[in-house]
Parts: C-alpha cells; sequence; structure tokens
C-alpha cells in the first residue's frame, strides 16, 4: 500500500504525516489491519527495538476532586464506588511504589486528584519522591498533579522528580465539551511549564468518548508541537456513575489503528498504551506491542488492571523484553537532548515547537482518544464485566497488583 510505505519511510526520518495520511490510517479497513500493524511496527522497532518500558501507577489521593472531566471516576459529583481518600504519607507510597519496582517497572508514576497542587501539596509529593529514591535511586519518577502555577515545576525538579504528566485528552475544538472548569489552554500551559523546568514532557490522549477521526488526529497533531517525551493512549474506560458511562465504541481493531497512527505521528517517542487496554484490546494487547513501546504494569487509578504475572507473560510470548533499569528508553537524539531528555526543542523529530500526563484513564486529568470516525463512532459490545473498580494496593490493606 503506497500510503504505508510513504509513512514508514517518513517515520523512519522523523518526518510529520500529513493530516490527510494521518486520517486515512484511522480510515484503513479491517482487511489492511494487519499490514497497518506490520507497518508501524517497523517504524516502533526502528528507534524502540523489541524493549518494553513498564510504569506503576500510585495513586496519592484519590476522588474528592473540583474538576468536571466527563471521563473520569474522580470528578465532582460522580457517583462511582471508587476508593476515596487523602494524602498518602512518603512512606505508605513508597511501599506502594516498591511493588511495582519488585514486578520489573522503571517508572513510577505519582499521581493526585484535584485541579492542581497548592504549595504545601508540592512539598508532600517532593518527601515522597524522595522517599520513593531513597530506595531506590535508578528509578524515574513521574509526578502528575493537575495544572501547575510558576515555580512548582521547578520545584518538582530539584525534588528529584524527572517528568511531568498533563494529558490534552481531546482536541482543542471539542474541549469543552468534555470539561466546562479548566481549558484546553489551561492544559497546554502547565506541558510547557514541565517543558521550562526541564522535566521530561508527558501528555496524550483519550480515546473511545465519540470524538470524530478529524478530531483524534488533531489532538495527535497538537502532542507532536507540543513535543513531550511520552504520549500515553488511554481508551475510555465507560465506569459506571460518570457522564460517559454509556460510551462504548472502540474496538480492538479501532484501538490498533489508533496506537498506529500515533506511532506514525509521533515516531521516535515513547507511546505508552495507557488505561483501559484489557477493557477493549482484549486478546488483542499482544498486537499492540508492535506499535507501542511502554505500558502500565498492574492496576490503574481508580480501575483493576490485568494482574502483573500476565503482563509479563504476555510480553514475553509476544517476542519482546521488558526494558532494564540501565537501559535508556528515548533514541540517542532526544535522550540526549537539553533538559535531561525533554527532547530537542529545535529538532526533535516527535514535535519541535517551530512545528508545532502518566496518563490512566479512571481518574486523572488525563485521557483522550477517539473512537468516532468522520461518519460517527464505531459500534462495540458494551463489556461492563471487564471493569472493575480498584480494591486493592495504595489506599487500602491489601496487597497491590504487580
Amino acid at each position: 500500500m503506497d500510503l504505508l510505505n510513504t509513512l514508514v519511510d517518513k517515520g523512519l526520518r522523523r518526518e510529520l504525516p500529513t493530516r490527510e495520511e494521518a486520517l486515512a490510517v484511522l480510515a484503513t479497513s479491517d482487511d489492511d489491519l494487519l499490514d497497518v500493524v506490520a507497518a508501524a511496527g517497523k517504524v516502533r522497532r526502528h528507534w524502540f527495538g523489541r524493549r518494553v518500558k513498564l510504569n506503576y501507577l500510585v495513586n496519592l489521593k484519590s476522588g474528592l476532586c473540583p474538576e468536571d472531566c466527563s471521563y473520569c471516576s474522580q470528578r465532582l459529583g460522580s457517583k462511582a464506588d471508587i476508593l476515596k481518600y487523602t494524602w498518602l504519607k512518603p512512606d505508605q507510597a513508597s511501599q506502594a511504589a516498591a511493588a511495582g519496582l519488585a514486578g520489573g517497572a522503571k517508572r513510577v508514576c505519582l499521581v493526585a486528584s484535584g485541579r492542581g497542587p497548592t504549595d504545601r501539596d508540592v512539598d508532600r509529593v517532593s518527601e515522597t519522591i524522595k522517599a520513593i529514591k531513597g530506595q531506590n535511586e535508578d528509578v524515574e519518577v513521574c509526578a502528575c498533579l493537575g495544572l501547575l502555577s510558576d515555580g512548582q515545576a521547578e520545584r518538582l525538579r530539584e525534588a528529584g522528580a524527572d517528568a511531568y504528566n498533563h494529558n490534552l485528552n481531546t482536541s482543542e475544538a471539542t474541549y469543552g465539551d468534555i470539561t466546562t472548569t479548566h481549558t484546553y489552554a489551561d492544559r497546554v500551559d502547565t506541558v510547557q511549564k514541565a517543558h521550562a523546568a526541564g522535566l521530561s514532557a508527558c501528555s496524550g490522549l483519550i480515546a473511545g468518548m465519540g470524538e470524530t477521526d478529524e478530531d483524534l488526529v488533531d489532538v495527535v497533531l497538537s502532542l507532536r508541537e507540543l513535543d513531550p517525551d511520552s504520549v500515553p493512549v488511554n481508551f475510555l474506560i465507560p465506569m459506571e456513575g460518570t457522564p460517559l458511562s454509556a460510551e462504548w465504541n472502540l474496538t480492538p481493531q479501532r484501538c490498533l489503528r489508533i496506537l498506529a497512527m500515533v506511532r506514525f505521528v509521533c515516531p521516535d517517542v515513547e507511546v505508552r498504551i495507557a488505561g483501559g487496554r484489557e477493557v477493549h484490546l482484549r486478546t488483542m494487547q499482544p498486537l499492540a506491542l508492535n506499535l507501542a513501546n511502554s505500558i502500565f504494569l498492574g492496576d490503574y487509578l481508580t480501575s483493576e488492571g490485568q494482574a502483573g504475572k500476565a503482563d509479563l507473560e504476555m510480553i514475553a510470548d509476544a517476542g519482546f523484553e521488558v526494558e532494564g533499569a540501565g537501559e535508556v528508553t528515548l533514541p540517542e537524539h532526544r535522550a540526549t537532548a537539553v533538559g535531561g531528555g525533554c527532547g530537542s526543542h529545535a529538532d526533535a523529530g516527535c514535535g519541535s515547537h517551530g512545528e508545532a500526563g502518566c496518563g490512566s484513564v479512571c481518574g486523572s486529568h488525563e485521557g483522550g482518544d477517539v473512537c468516532g470516525t468522520a461518519s460517527g463512532p464505531a459500534t462495540n459490545e458494551a463489556r461492563t464485566d471487564l471493569v472493575a473498580v480498584r480494591r486493592r494496593g495504595a489506599g487500602t490493606d491489601l496487597a497491590p497488583n504487580a
């Protein structure tokens, strides 16, 4: 297929596809799906080999959020029966993180619900970062605390944070339909603050909220402009008690096309399969490893994930290997850029500013994917049997899943 040959060539050169080419990937048929996966897989292997980076979420503060993000079970007015608790103490968070690290994770994502941190909250998280790194100095720590105020990103960097996550979630044109208590511009501003402070920026999207193909392509092109090192792709988990609980729009095939499109647009960044992979990709998860080079291990913020042991078996059975702590995730041209791996703002293949968030659907200010097409959303069977509220790990007395 000429389209796929063109996209592979562009991906190997870190050249931006056209909007029409990105849309064409989403419009491919199921008959062409394996060809699409194989083509995007060439780009993935060129930049990341067969390594899979493991990340582990620790929900520092669950529920009780004043924001109204429609996809989120921790939102204002949510009736979802999730765990609700205030800030974990540093030793509690460190203990929770240890389970993920023992399972092979090299990055810990510290997430807290809320509009954004107070200066006191930044102090709490700083102490938590120090506690985690005191137990394992090689671990990467990513904070995800919502909208940042001036100076807070710098303080997190000084405390030892390596990265900051804040997802765009959806296109600027439709953002107001999903959230009204803050703006798309607020999110962009926070990602830019992380960049400016020398933190590795992590920003992604949520699929499955009813967006059109155009919306999905637009948010990924916007991400390329922002130049994050990591792009988490969440697939909406329609949690009971949230406004989007009836949005069962995704199929496994649709999810694979979305991941392929993200890889073509952002060829040399860490593409992470985040919340919802078990619910929507299901038995097709191993194929998705040919597109993404990073996943979350174990449970998510407010929902359960696949057993950590099953994740590790899946990676091995699919012919991939877990990325070791001593290995550098990013290609050399990004890893050695000024700012400690935040990408070269002058020549980073996946989004220089000239071309112009450890995301997990179930409860952070992250999200983002699209499940609609120009003619309307795809149809998929509601699989509520695959959605389970997290009842173990952080905020409980039960052992975590890792």
